[in-house]
């Protein structure tokens, strides 16, 4: 293995085979493990926690969501049983559960009476009956910890069918603070010392349930100046090699957009440079030329040339998630701080499928992580974009409203009183 192109070779093999062996454990822990308590919370020691931690509106809200599934499930239980036959065709399931599902029992008419005239009335008694009704939902829901820039800390209710960008307007409500782009939900791993942004369409419950069940994670709502650059400073990414990039007006950079955006595929950043590779197991770095392609990074072979048919796949996108790092410098004796990897979102831990890379400076770091962006979500992200913009518009309020809205509504100081905001990489 000191042929560090057939040590690749075998690191890309062992890596499909670690998925597919993550895949498995995934479906294997759904069968046979009992749903955990600790499963239902984010950020918190336990449920009781977090449900505590949980305004009395969202609580109030969170109770009713889940009455109303029981609901659902009891009137689709009096229909099953109504058609013994089976004669009619039974709608299909909208969500799979990974996790063994408790079905809730028949509840007759007299004993719903009985249960509405004994509603929980103190925050102690809807806390007792949250717990159990959130062991029975067949739709999965997490109570989260966000923590802001000023470490003031939001509780909130999320469940599998909510995207990073529903979240992201629950905060906007929450916080008051101005609805624009930049903002992201940012997750940071303190064992590895990694910190990513998710996107916006991605479902949050699933990214935090890779999550180990004592993860020291956390979650930030933090302002991303780099969020969308691929789209607001187009040629950062596109016109890399020219020095002179950085000036472009507004109608060049809409032809730009369009011209790699527009079409029926994505055109990836034609980036490639020599970064730093940590050799597996050592604090050693070798220098690679590496380009980007839609399918994953490449690396030039000792003693072959740029070429495609020379090239050799490092990894592949479908199966990892770009992320930043901190203070690799002096972790890992990088050349410098300013390093990424990818990895499985699964890999919680040090472990050798773990790609780590280093760029000279912050700048050719920034071209990367989102060029590496760019090529594993396309025109998603684009669209991503699109919503986020046309979401800022529609609640971008001028300033002369807002006091007269203050003056009218009585709205409290804290409305005008946004958390600054923190620079995110």
């Amino acid at each position: 293995m000191d042929d560090i192109d057939a040590m690749f070779s075998d690191l890309l093999g062992e890596m499909d085979h670690l998925s597919q062996s993550l895949a498995e454990a995934t479906v294997s822990s759904g069968e046979d493990a009992a749903p955990q308590e600790s499963s239902f919370s984010i950020g918190f020691n336990n449920l009781n926690e977090s449900l505590n931690e949980l305004e009395d509106h969202d609580l109030d809200d969170l109770m009713a969501d889940l009455e109303s599934k029981s609901t659902d499930q009891q009137s689709s239980t009096h229909n099953d049983t109504r058609n013994p036959t089976g004669n009619e065709t039974s709608p299909p399931a909208v969500y799979q559960e990974s996790e063994p599902v408790v079905t809730f029992p028949m509840i007759t008419t007299q004993s719903s009476r009985a249960v509405k005239m004994n509603e929980p009335q103190t925050k102690a008694d809807k806390i007792k009956v949250a717990l159990e009704k959130l062991k029975e939902a067949k739709v999965r829901k997490l109570i989260i910890k966000v923590l802001m820039s000023d470490n003031s800390s939001k509780t909130l209710m999320v469940d599998e069918r909510q995207t990073v960008r529903d979240v992201l307007d629950t905060l906007f409500e929450k916080t008051h603070c101005e609805n624009s782009i930049e903002w992201s939900l940012c997750e940071t791993n303190p064992d590895l010392q990694t910190e990513r942004a998710f996107e916006d369409h991605e479902c949050l419950v699933e990214p935090l349930s890779a999550w180990s069940r004592l993860s020291e994670n956390k979650l930030y709502f933090l302002s991303t100046p780099q969020k969308y650059m691929m789209f607001t400073e187009p040629q950062i990414f596109y016109m890399w090699k020219k020095k002179s990039s950085g000036d472009m007006n507004s109608q060049a950079k809409e032809l730009l957009i369009k011209e790699h955006f527009g079409g029926s595929t994505t055109i990836v950043p034609n980036l490639e440079g020599v970064l730093y590779l940590k050799e597996d197991g050592k604090k050693v770095w070798k220098p690679r030329y590496f380009m980007l392609r839609a399918s994953g990074i490449y690396y030039v072979p000792k003693g072959k040339t740029k070429s495609s048919t020379d090239l050799a796949c490092f990894v592949r996108f479908e199966k990892v998630n770009v992320y930043t790092t901190s203070s690799y410098k002096q972790k890992y004796r990088a050349p410098t701080d300013f390093c990424f990897l990818l990895k499985h979102p699964c890999i919680q831990k040090e472990s050798p499928y773990i790609k780590i890379l280093c760029c000279e400076d912050k700048h050719t770091l920034l071209l990367w992580v989102n060029s590496i962006r760019i090529a594993k979500y396309g025109a998603v992200l684009y669209k991503n974009y699109q919503a986020a913009v046309t979401r800022a518009s529609i609640l971008q309020i001028p300033y002369s409203a807002l006091i007269s809205l203050k003056l009218n509504h009585h709205l409290t100081p804290d409305f005008f009183n946004p958390p600054s905001g923190q620079e995110y990489l």
